[in-house]
């Protein structure tokens, strides 16, 4: 099901309600889209742009600017490795080399099984704690070669679900705003020029 389902369409309906412009949910409503399908799809991309009141165009271009979007399937667990200087000098291209040994995949691959995707990272802002890694974007910091063995069987064998959802969940716990509790969503226009902004004198 590419396009967004029943339920995501009800929920991308609230959102849009959240903000004085639909265009300006595009990116959450992205971010829905990869949850349920793990990637975004063209489909979902055209159906976005529906749904904001965009082109597919401005939709797609918005969505290419974030290396957080995928736009092919990839893995249940997607492992990005930092190269980075700090990173690169505490041992991660020797890393991700274990790593490519480890999967049997290249940078960029997915396993057979459709478990993992390897990428590289540029820097994931834990230079501290280098060399690092994320798992769907879920941080592991000075990460040895047994550290990143014991990582993938614990990823294998489902120890880690409770910690590490599946590629494309943002979170478990789904926002929700009363309406009585909304801050009030006006355009713009609506507000006028604040009262700091300078204005002219008629005379």
């Amino acid at each position: 099901m590419a396009r967004l389902n029943d339920d995501n369409v009800r929920l991308a309906h609230e959102i849009i309600g959240r903000y004085p412009r639909p265009r300006s949910a595009t990116i959450p409503l992205l971010h829905l889209a990869q949850e349920q399908e793990g990637y975004v799809s063209n489909e979902a991309i055209k159906h976005v742009a529906e749904l904001v009141g965009a082109s597919a165009a401005e939709v797609l271009g918005t969505a290419t600017f974030y290396e957080m979007f995928k736009f092919e399937p990839v893995g249940t667990y997607l492992i990005n490795i930092c190269g980075t200087m700090s990173c690169a000098l505490m041992g991660a291209e020797e890393l991700m080399h274990h790593a490519q040994q480890r999967l049997g995949i290249p940078v960029g691959g997915t396993t057979p099984d459709g478990m993992f995707t390897l990428e590289h990272a540029e820097c994931q802002a834990a230079c501290t704690e280098a060399p690092c890694l994320q798992v769907n974007y879920r941080h592991r910091f000075r990460v040895t070669p047994g550290d990143l063995d014991r990582l993938i069987d614990d990823l294998r064998d489902g120890r880690l679900e409770s910690e590490i959802p599946a590629h494309g969940t943002l979170a478990r716990v789904r926002q929700h705003i009363p309406a009585d509790r909304a801050a009030g969503v006006v355009t713009p226009e609506q507000v006028g020029a604040p009262a700091w902004f300078p204005t002219k004198d008629p005379a």
